[in-house]
């Protein structure tokens, strides 16, 4: 096995086993977001070898914001799976999780390919519904804290995602309300138009990205635009409630 190949199965078994391990640039400092993207790819193969299923694709850093955070001047991407997938209205458990956090999100349901360079209307011409959306986030690293490649390297933290009733395609989402509640008080309050200044800017890059690994936003593949706002942190017993201004709400609640 390669070394990038090790570096994969460090950071599958640890989202498999929710335990958190050191970055992989302490030992492996000359590791690239390119290298990372290489590692990601082969823990998600492993994770398919499992029996999960690819289903779409989340996009990360799609605020100014959480760049300067962590330092990176790009957007991120990794991918999603069935067995990612938290029922809408159901039960994400802690004990699936190191650290876990929630961001309200709007999601993409593809109707046709997307792929390389293309504009927004032509991004939007292949979505076939668009929905109130909640991701997860995880980072498998002590403390949440990493490089641009760790991040990459480990799914870029994807860990769940939620996701509410699908809408027409043509809803107006440049600027749709977001308050995200936890245990009915709002806890973020923001708009979709944080997200690159439009989701669909969201879409037309998250198209460029997969096609430089020689992949396609396929048709059935849901897409997470990014972040409204902040994370917050999740713990037992909680329920969370995304409203999401002309789509509706999406919700779930966390168990031990």
């Amino acid at each position: 096995m390669s070394n990038l190949g090790n570096l994969a199965e460090i950071v599958d078994e640890a989202a498999r086993n929710a335990t958190a391990v050191p970055q992989l640039t302490i030992d492996a400092p000359d590791l690239t977001p390119d290298d990372g993207y290489a590692i990601q790819a082969m823990a998600m193969a492993r994770r398919l070898s499992r029996g999960e299923r690819r289903v779409g694709m989340k996009m990360g850093l799609t605020s100014r914001a959480k760049m300067i955070q962590v330092n990176v001047e790009e957007v991120i991407w990794g991918r999603l799976t069935d067995g990612m997938r938290v029922e809408e209205g159901g039960f994400a458990s802690m004990a699936d999780y190191v650290h876990p956090r929630v961001e309200p999100e709007i999601a993409f349901l593809m109707g046709a390919p997307l792929s390389g360079n293309v504009s927004a209307v032509e991004a939007m011409n292949a979505v076939e519904a668009v929905a109130p959306a909640m991701e997860i986030i995880d980072s498998r690293y002590k403390d949440f804290k990493f490089t641009w490649a760790d991040v990459v390297a480990d799914n870029c933290s994807s860990s769940g995602f939620v996701i509410g009733n699908w809408c027409a395609p043509d809803t107006d989402i440049a600027n749709a309300g977001m308050v995200m509640e936890i245990d009915g008080q709002a806890r973020q309050i923001g708009s979709s138009a944080a997200i690159l200044g439009h989701p669909v800017r969201s879409l037309v890059a998250a198209a460029r990205m997969v096609a430089q690994w020689g992949e396609s936003l396929e048709p059935g593949y849901i897409v997470m635009a990014g972040g409204a706002t902040a994370a917050e942190p999740l713990a037992a017993g909680m329920s969370v409630r995304n409203n999401v201004q002309g789509l509706g709400a999406v919700s779930f609640q966390v168990e031990a």
